[in-house]
């Protein structure tokens, strides 16, 4: 097994004395967030994936979606009270947040972006995300994110 190590966001994690537990998946082949999910052993529904858009205003824009979901470009949009938003390009991922994709979390960025995850979040005891390293996610209560970036929810998905 590959040697786990403490990413930056279990290290914010820690600073904020949030409460989480670290999940390694790193020794499986596992690429989408569902085979992560799976990987895991874990609920796809309580498994979010970090989704960094663009509004036609050109601000960014975070959403937190169950990694089974595909994320509505138009609910996102009005979320948000943007006319039109679309996904950030790959390439223009790590540059703006310091995140690779597959690898990208709330938590962490280089920049604060309003982060909204979908509305199914709050019914779970705790929530799965990505730690900010492939091969790594994180679990903790809804309020542990909130505590370590402002969420708000609302219905996102297809």
């Amino acid at each position: 097994m590959a040697k786990q190590e403490k990413t930056n966001v279990m290290r914010t994690l820690e600073r904020l004395k949030i409460p989480y537990q670290e999940h390694f998946y790193g020794d499986t082949d596992a690429i989408s967030g569902v085979e992560v999910a799976a990987a895991l052993g874990e609920d796809p529904a309580r498994t979010f994936k970090t989704l960094v858009t663009v509004g036609k205003s050109k601000t960014h824009y975070v959403f937190m979606i169950p990694v089974a979901e595909e994320l509505d470009l138009k609910k996102a949009a009005a979320a948000v009270g943007e006319k039109a938003i679309e996904m950030l390009k790959s390439k223009e991922l790590l540059p703006l947040t310091g995140y690779v994709h597959g690898g990208c979390s709330p938590i962490g960025m280089k920049k604060q972006f309003r982060t909204v995850i979908h509305e199914t979040a709050p019914q779970y005891e705790t929530i799965l995300f990505s730690a900010g390293k492939i091969g790594y996610q994180v679990e903790c209560t809804l309020d542990g994110l909130r505590k370590a970036v402002p969420v708000e929810t609302a219905d996102v998905i297809v």
